[in-house]
């Protein structure tokens, strides 16, 4: 009989606390070699204090925390730690050459994905956050690890990148602990999950939507036996009050089924309520985007693109970054103009916009008096609800009501920034990522919140669980200058740009085999396929010369080292590759360019 093996890691009985607060008190728990873990929980609540734990970063009050002998343990942490002289080549690449690191298939794949239109030799120090989380995450996912620890590492991930990140992680073999507030990706890598709340750290066995059914039927159970207990007190109350002869009477129970639960409850939203109310207060006219055209620098984002927004409408809008989704929202919300054609916004449109930046407000300002500054009472479909019962709704209670803004959280901030929004009484609202930030007990909140709220909805973000749970059908910029419908959400997004880019880098030898008798040319293109095109000729060429520069360069040391016949032959074998890649890259340019005609 086998033996289970042993875990990598074990905590037993720790304690962690900062100033008076207990994160973890009296935890254990394990991290065994093909455990694939989700941590959820409210911000502040001890997550990533417990991943600091798992990896040494941070060391227990009390307790004690073993480790396997020769744990290769990568983590990812929320700050980086990038060396700001280096270039992306240096510190993600190690410096490697374009045909050494392009050589491996996974490498390659994983640099194309990751490192997606940032140049490898420019400066770290000039990346931005978002750059530099994508940095770090290659870095890690380069190496060969037992076990990986990582904290938030869909951060400025678009949904395909997410979408491929979840199939390489579950392609790996080394154990896995997340952070992660994105809950289809929980779903898609763990199985198992962990929620850290209240000092204590409570495992469930499935990703994010069984650990939500296993925790509900937790709570079921433990209501039932509540509702029992207090059963029985009513019922031995009304005994002694009732007096002797009522003594011989038998009690009844009934004791419903734990589907009845839920057996009553509705659907998330009445859609064709919130329609009749929205119609009421929006008429038939919303947003309409005529025949527009819309270029930023030498990018064309829409042309002659046609879009009507309807009363009522809650439309998720998806896109890689860069394909002009915040312009469109800037567009629908009129602070920008179209270079041609128009926008036409119904009279009774009242419009709010929740863009990615923090609102600048009076940081002096308690959070209470700033909320009941722009309205005491709103109305919801549900009825009126005072501003201090929706702060409450959305985390803030007790001295964080009368906290200065300030002095609040990232996350805190954003939660504030919406809450102003909503105040105002919208019927049109458009979010721009309004996920960032937000714990998942927030996140719930806020659908909830919109799950009654009647206006026209436009959301662009790339949290596909939330983009699928509060809208109703999803359009995509594609490239091609047009808002598309998919009719199969995110799903059919993904697979179409998965055709796109197979299509834009695999056009050589099979478009040239298949083109051999006909005329060939554009015109048998679409402009989505002529455009991709386009740019793999453009990252062809950038290839190109940047391997002139490298055989220059390796030609030059050659002359150098005519006499050290070692360090002579290194650079020949190093020529040669590079001058192999190079007619490679020609070959492809070519072929792109005939399919072009």
């Amino acid at each position: 009989m086998s033996r289970p093996a042993a875990n990598l890691i074990n905590l037993e009985r720790v304690h962690k606390s900062y100033g008076v607060r207990p994160l973890l008190d009296g935890v254990s728990l394990g991290v065994g070699a093909e455990d694939r873990i989700g941590i959820v929980g409210r911000n502040g609540d001890g997550k990533t204090t417990l991943l600091d734990l798992l990896a040494g970063r941070e060391e227990p009050d009390d307790g004690r925390i073993s480790r396997s002998r020769d744990l290769h343990l990568g983590y990812l942490a929320q700050h980086d730690d990038l060396t700001e002289d280096d270039t992306v080549r240096e510190a993600v690449l190690g410096g490697r050459a374009d045909h050494e690191w392009a050589a491996d298939a996974t490498t390659r794949e994983l640099v194309e994905v990751l490192l997606a239109g940032l140049p490898l030799e420019r400066g770290i120090a000039g990346l931005s956050g978002g750059e530099r989380r994508r940095c770090s995450l290659a870095r890690l996912l380069l190496e060969d690890h037992d076990l990986l620890i990582l904290d938030e590492p869909t951060n400025h991930l678009d949904v395909e990148a997410v979408a491929w990140l979840a199939d390489h992680l579950r392609r790996r073999t080394a154990a896995l602990v997340v952070v992660t507030h994105d809950r289809w990706f929980l779903d898609e890598v763990c199985t198992t999950t962990w929620e850290v709340h209240d000092g204590v750290v409570d495992s469930y066995d499935g990703g994010y939507a069984a650990f939500v059914l296993a925790k509900a039927e937790r709570q079921r159970q433990a209501s039932a036996s509540e509702a029992r207990r207090q059963n029985l007190v009513r019922k031995e109350l009304a005994w002694l009050r009732r007096g002797a002869p009522a003594r011989t009477a038998k009690p009844k129970f009934r004791i419903e089924a734990a589907t009845e639960l839920i057996s009553d409850v509705p659907p998330p939203r009445d859609r064709l309520e919130l329609q009749r109310f929205a119609v009421q207060r929006l008429g038939k006219d919303v947003i309409d985007l005529e025949d527009a055209d819309l270029t930023r620098g030498d990018r064309t984002l829409l042309r002659h693109a046609t879009w009507r927004l309807g009363p009522g409408d809650r439309v998720g809008l998806v896109g890689v970054n860069g394909a002009g989704k915040t312009s469109v929202l800037r567009l629908l919300a009129g602070d920008i103009k179209p270079d041609v054609g128009r926008v036409r916004r119904g009279r009774t449109v009242a419009l709010a916009h929740l863009s990615q930046a923090l609102d600048e407000v009076d940081e002096t300002q308690r959070v209470l008096d700033s909320v009941q500054a722009i309205r005491q009472v709103t109305k919801t479909a549900d009825g009126e609800i005072t501003a201090s019962s929706l702060l409450e709704r959305f985390g803030f209670t007790g001295d964080r009501l009368v906290t200065r803004i300030g002095d609040l959280s990232g996350g805190e901030r954003r939660r504030l920034q919406l809450l102003r929004l909503l105040l105002d009484e919208p019927n049109v609202l458009l979010l721009d990522e309004p996920t960032n930030d937000l714990d998942i007990e927030t996140l719930n909140v806020l659908e909830d919140f919109l799950d009654g709220w009647p206006g026209t909805l436009v959301v662009v973000s790339h949290d596909r669980y939330f983009l699928e749970r509060v809208t109703d059908s999803v359009w995509a910029l594609m490239g091609d200058g047009q808002v598309v419908m998919l009719p199969r959400g995110v799903d059919e997004y993904l697979e179409r740009r998965s055709r796109t880019v197979r299509s834009a880098i695999h056009s050589g030898g099979a478009a040239a085999g298949s083109s051999g008798g006909s005329s060939g040319g554009s015109s048998e293109l679409n402009p989505a396929e002529q455009r991709e095109l386009r740019k793999t000729m453009e990252r062809l060429e950038r290839q190109i010369a940047k391997i002139d520069k490298q055989v220059s360069a390796l030609e030059s040391q050659m002359v150098e080292a005519a006499s050290d016949h070692e360090r002579l032959a290194a650079l020949d074998a190093e020529l040669r590759a590079a001058i192999t890649v190079k007619e490679q890259r020609e070959e492809e340019w070519l072929e792109v360019a005939e399919r072009l005609g």
